[in-house]
Parts: C-alpha cells; sequence; structure tokens
C-alpha cells in the first residue's frame, strides 16, 4: 500500500515504512483551509493545516510512503486516528507521480483529504489571515509555524520545479508580520 503526504507527512510521517519516493499527484491544489484544535491548536487558538482541493490544471507535491506486510494494518490504524478521527479528513485513492523520471507508470496511493463538508473545514481566508492565525497556533505537535516552515523547506529542497504560490505566500506574510510582533513585544522594556 502506498499513503501520499502533502502536510506534516512529509517530514514526520510516524509510522514505520519500507521505502518512501518524492512525486505528486494530479487535479488537487493545497490549501491551508483545515482548522483543528489538536495538533498544532487549541480550542481558544484554532490553527490552518492543509488540505487538498479538486482542481483540474494543479497538481500537489509531497511524498509517498510504501507500507507493506505487518506495517499495512499498523499505519493504517495510526493515520485513521490522526488524520480521521483527530483531523477530520476523509481517505481518498489517487495516481501518485513519481518525481523519478525511471519510475514507470504511476501508482495507486492512499491520501487524506478534509472536504469542505466536515466541520472543523475552515475555507478560503487571505494570506495574512492565515499567517497570523499560524503565529499564535500551537498544540500538542508542536508550533505552527513549524508546520509551514518545514514544508516551505520541503518543497525548497525537494521540488524546486514545483510552483506552490499559495504556500509561499502565507510563508511571505508570516516572516513579514514576525518582525513587528518581535519589536512590539520588545519595545514597552526599552522605554
Amino acid at each position: 500500500v502506498w499513503i501520499f503526504g502533502y502536510g506534516s507527512l512529509v517530514w514526520r510521517p510516524g509510522f514505520e515504512f519500507t521505502s518512501r519516493k518524492v512525486g505528486f499527484i494530479r487535479g488537487y491544489s493545497r490549501r491551508f483551509w483545515q482548522g483543528d484544535t489538536f495538533h498544532r491548536g487549541s480550542a481558544k487558538a484554532l490553527q490552518h493545516l492543509l488540505t487538498t482541493l479538486l482542481s483540474f490544471q494543479a497538481c500537489t507535491w509531497g511524498v509517498a510512503y510504501k507500507v507493506c506486510g505487518e506495517q499495512i494494518a499498523a499505519s493504517l490504524q495510526y493515520l485513521n486516528v490522526r488524520e480521521a478521527v483527530l483531523g477530520g479528513y476523509d481517505t481518498k485513492l489517487v495516481k501518485f507521480h513519481p518525481q523519478d523520471k525511471d519510475a514507470g507508470e504511476p501508482i495507486l496511493a492512499l491520501v487524506y483529504i478534509a472536504t469542505p463538508q466536515n466541520p472543523s473545514y475552515l475555507g478560503p481566508a487571505s494570506e495574512e489571515d492565515i499567517a497570523a492565525q499560524i503565529i499564535v497556533s500551537s498544540g500538542c505537535a508542536g508550533h505552527n509555524i513549524e508546520y509551514l516552515l518545514r514544508l516551505a523547506d520541503f518543497m525548497r529542497y525537494f521540488c524546486p520545479q514545483a510552483e506552490d504560490e499559495h504556500l509561499f505566500s502565507i510563508e511571505e506574510a508570516l516572516i513579514s508580520i514576525l518582525p513587528s510582533l518581535y519589536y512590539t513585544e520588545e519595545s514597552p522594556e526599552e522605554t
């Protein structure tokens, strides 16, 4: 079984796997439109996590993990809790296209997608509003800033040819907000 990750699964799958491949799925675009109060947020500070939306011309880059034998049941049980029960995601089968040109045909992979019908779905917001919420959100899996920056780093390092305007616009908005927060917090102490 292949499992495709496009968010924190690219750097922290949390399950054993036999191999991994960087690549993409077609017909989906990555968006920070899923809300969560557990992994990187709280009931007081709702976080923005990723989902993918049907988008005919788009593709979403990430990592597919191959799980075999006993790894299958363990990984699916773990992901069912992490993504479906705690995250509100549904599962779909998609065609994964490995980055490696010699990989041959696309591979069927399982992916977790949050649909607009789930109660935690946040929907569209400006990059600045999403960045502002990311800055103040943290949960049991860590700070939401880490989630954004590690994904942006993954994309730059492993998929430099790929474009993800939504991701990089939010990263840029976050970086522009951080100095003003630092200055605001420090300025009363300076006087």
